[in-house]
């Protein structure tokens, strides 16, 4: 039993010493060594992944901003999921556009120059502006690792890259709150069980009037506006800059987020 544990655990342990690729490299279905299906790849039988999510889904609920786990924990329990919106991506043009091509978005890939002399008001501009505000980084997502299929882990990957993106859409802070309501939108939109989870377990640490808000306003808002709204990933946003956010709103279905007035730390 020891031996076969160490054997199942052996995935967590190679997560210290491995880097994955960088973020303008391209994933792509060629082999890269025994096995590997994409650069930094770790093959993992069923039980390894059934140990890493119930490793991972208890570290997630203890510690919300432990995004490596929350990065495991997506890929070892998306795979239906992801065959799902990988489908969607295929049938429409623009999403499968963004299959082909496989952008990256990180700070080696994005004209941080153009965007700031981007007009008022557009998307790109509102972009910058939230990554700024909220001093966060598109390089800090985490790499697929734990896919065992090269196109699903573009896939997730894609949704991790844009997932500051949702937040300028739906007009959300990186606070705990609004971390919340832009889960409930993806559990709408993507079904990954670690949208679900975090949008169902993340209120947890929400003070009495934040979860009365987040209960009564934000999470019907986010619901409606998930099922209302195309799929997310298809749309390939580094070719909207330009586009007002106001109008790329309206053509998603996205309304305007509700005034909310919390006092304290959300």
């Amino acid at each position: 039993m020891a031996t076969l544990l160490r054997s199942a655990l052996r995935p967590l342990r190679q997560l210290g010493g491995r880097r994955g690729p960088a973020a303008d490299v391209r994933l792509r279905g060629v082999r890269h060594g025994a096995g590997l299906l994409y650069p930094g790849h770790i093959p993992t039988s069923p039980l390894q992944k059934l140990l890493l999510a119930a490793g991972s889904a208890g570290m997630s609920l203890y510690n919300p901003y432990r995004h490596d786990m929350v990065a495991v924990l997506g890929e070892t329990t998306g795979h239906r999921a992801l065959k799902v919106l990988r489908d969607q991506m295929r049938k429409d043009p623009e999403g499968a556009k963004i299959l082909q091509e496989r952008p990256r978005i990180s700070l080696s890939t994005l004209d941080l120059d153009k965007l700031r002399s981007l007009p008022e008001g557009s998307f790109g501009q509102e972009y910058l502006r939230f990554l700024d505000v909220n001093r966060v980084s598109p390089d800090t997502r985490a790499p697929t690792r734990f896919v065992d299929n090269e196109e699903l882990a573009y896939v997730i990957q894609r949704y991790r890259e844009v997932h500051d993106m949702l937040h300028t859409l739906l007009g959300m802070p990186t606070n705990i709150l609004g971390e919340i309501v832009v889960k409930w939108f993806e559990a709408v939109q993507t079904g990954l069980p670690m949208c679900i989870l975090g949008a169902l377990f993340g209120p947890i640490r929400l003070s009495a009037q934040s979860l009365q808000v987040l209960v009564s306003e934000l999470i019907p808002w986010a619901m409606q506006n998930g099922r209302r709204a195309p799929c997310v990933l298809n749309l390939y946003y580094e070719q909207r800059w330009e586009q007002p956010l106001l109008a790329l709103r309206a053509e998603l279905g996205i309304t305007e987020p509700p005034t909310v007035h919390v006092r304290g730390p959300a």
